[in-house]
């Protein structure tokens, strides 16, 4: 009888991001990527969402390091802050351990982990653990899916990827040696990403992007050319250098992350540039405008990026005009939808023609789509299937292509942020839950709660007053107010006859109070509270923050 192995999920079941899982084995756990997520829209304040670290830090001592699928932010993005309380190696490609190296070296953390490199097809021992790692097509180079071989049969996380037949770089996902496994030994357990499991058809192959550029760097020949990209997608950039190189312009690039993944990916021969087309942004004025490419960030309409700051007319490098062209070669991720939109509106009102994937096939999915889902579970044939990755509904309907692929209708479970599964000669089941709440970053990590949130979301939407008296407690009279403070429900300036009202209205409940006896300025805080509220609400309609303030002489 063979032991039992866990799996638990940290994140990214139930949302786009976080993703984060653990394996355990022999008292051991293994941690399969580490990411983060952007806030949304009624998070305010928030920089970053980070899963909940506080089961593996209970458990620090267990974790014998962490393999990384690939190098987006969602996958990799959350190692910079797990490493300020534990310490492990990394497992990934060298331009996932690349990507990852930078935010983690900002942190100054190098030196609590040991990035180790691995190669296509590789398997390795790490602890308790029988880790192999199979190629697979995304849009960041050197993706991985990964094979845990356990002693409760094969495990295997697809990590992100698509069946790409024509990628940039040629490497295909390995289904040969994914059929090979699901033929001999069986895959006892799939882990699948369903981020487009809603999409009907196959994903386009990046390569298709290709004749699209390039018949846009024809037709804008007269005009210098701005593309924006997410700055990891290594093979849109090279495509784009193509498409540069064929026009003859110079190519510039803007923006830290990605001049930085421009130098990584070039010094690990993945990018490919003629050493005379790149040319630093500062020359870019020194060539016509038809000679220029200038590859930037900002696709995500990030408010502080490279293509933001062109659109607000802030940029120190470019002054965008009428003989510009953009190209926003990406999708808007969920929730970034308005400003995307923004920087759009900015860039035509400066008079730059804008392209992007609502009018032309600038940009293609990194991730499979149902029929591939359906190719993908067809080779696998898993006893048993767990869909990841995705909002619920996305999981919802990779559940349906499961058993609509011949998985058993019981065998497959649909598991959210916190579950945890175990694997057992009886089968698969919900063993427990562990915690896997949101950790907000807003400077720091941690000091931001719901609580909090829920303030900020109040002071947002209705603003805040401030009610400030002064009381004698001996002799139960009024000093000093009260005075009225707000920001946010009315311009006091304009609006002098309403706040003096609201000031007659709290003074007559603190006499009152204050006649019956009540001395404790924490129950005349109260008072304060509820009649600013009511007043409020009744002349205005409209529920801001109160925040009474009483003082003792």
């Amino acid at each position: 009888m063979a032991a039992p192995v866990r799996v638990a999920f940290l994140g990214g079941l139930g949302e786009i991001g976080r993703n984060c899982m653990v394996i355990e084995q022999d008292d051991k756990l293994l941690l399969i990527d580490c990411g983060l997520m952007f806030p949304d829209a009624d998070m305010h304040g928030i920089d970053l969402v980070l899963p909940d670290f506080t089961w593996l830090r209970e458990n620090a001592d267990r974790v014998v390091a962490c393999v990384a699928t690939h190098g987006h932010e969602d996958h990799v993005g959350g190692l910079q802050y797990l490493l300020r309380d534990l310490s492990f190696p990394v497992y990934g490609s060298d331009v996932t351990l690349g990507l990852a190296k930078n935010r983690i070296e900002e942190a100054g953390l190098l030196g609590k982990t040991e990035l180790i490199v691995v190669r296509d097809g590789e398997r390795r021992m790490i602890g308790p653990f029988d880790v192999e790692f199979i190629p697979v097509t995304h849009s960041v180079p050197h993706a991985f899916a990964i094979a845990v071989h356990t002693p409760q049969g094969v495990i295997l996380h697809s990590g992100d990827f698509k069946l790409d037949l024509t990628p940039v770089d040629g490497r295909r996902t390995d289904l040969a040696r994914i059929g090979s496994i699901a033929t001999n030994e069986g895959i006892r357990l799939l882990l699948c990403d369903s981020t487009n499991a809603e999409e009907h058809g196959h994903a386009p192959s990046e390569t298709s992007i290709s004749g699209v550029l390039w018949s846009l760097f024809h037709e804008h020949r007269d005009r210098r050319i701005i593309t924006a990209s997410f700055a990891s997608h290594i093979h849109r950039i090279q495509q784009i250098i193509d498409a540069a190189v064929e026009t003859g312009r110079k190519v510039a690039t803007m923006g830290r992350s990605m001049q930085k993944n421009v130098r990584m990916a070039r010094d690990l021969g993945v990018l490919r540039v003629p050493d005379d087309t790149l040319i630093d942004i500062e020359q870019a004025d020194d060539y016509p405008p038809h000679k220029v490419c200038i590859i930037s960030t900002g696709s995500q309409g990030e408010p502080m990026s490279a293509l933001s700051l062109m659109a607000r007319g802030d940029s120190k490098w470019l002054k965008v005009g009428e003989r510009d062209a953009v190209i926003l070669s990406s999708h808007a991720i969920p929730g970034n939808e308005t400003n995307v939109t923004r920087v759009i509106d900015g860039l035509l009102r400066l008079g730059a023609e804008v392209v992007h994937s609502g009018i032309a096939d600038v940009h293609a999915t990194g991730h499979a789509q149902a029929d591939e889902l359906k190719t993908y579970l067809s080779i696998v044939k898993p006893e048993f299937f767990v869909p990841v990755h995705g909002e619920y509904r996305h999981l919802v309907a990779h559940a349906k292509l499961g058993i609509l692929m011949g998985v058993a209708k019981d065998n497959v479970l649909l598991c959210e942020d916190g579950d945890v599964v175990e694997l057992s000669d009886e089968g698969l089941e919900h063993a427990n839950r562990i915690p896997a709440g949101y950790l907000y970053v807003d400077g720091i990590v941690g000091d931001v709660g719901q609580g909090v949130l829920r303030d900020r979301k109040v002071l947002a939407e209705e603003g805040v007053v401030v009610v400030v008296v002064t009381v004698d407690v001996g002799s139960g009279k009024v000093l000093t107010g009260p005075e009225i403070i707000t920001r946010g429900w009315v311009y006091a300036p304009e609006a002098e006859d309403l706040l003096d009202e609201a000031c007659d209205v709290v003074a007559a409940a603190v006499e009152k109070a204050l006649a019956e006896g009540v001395r404790s300025p924490e129950a005349l805080e109260k008072d304060v509270r509820r009649a600013a509220g009511r007043f409020v609400n009744e002349r205005t309609k409209r529920r801001p923050m109160i925040v009474p303030v009483v003082m003792e002489a």
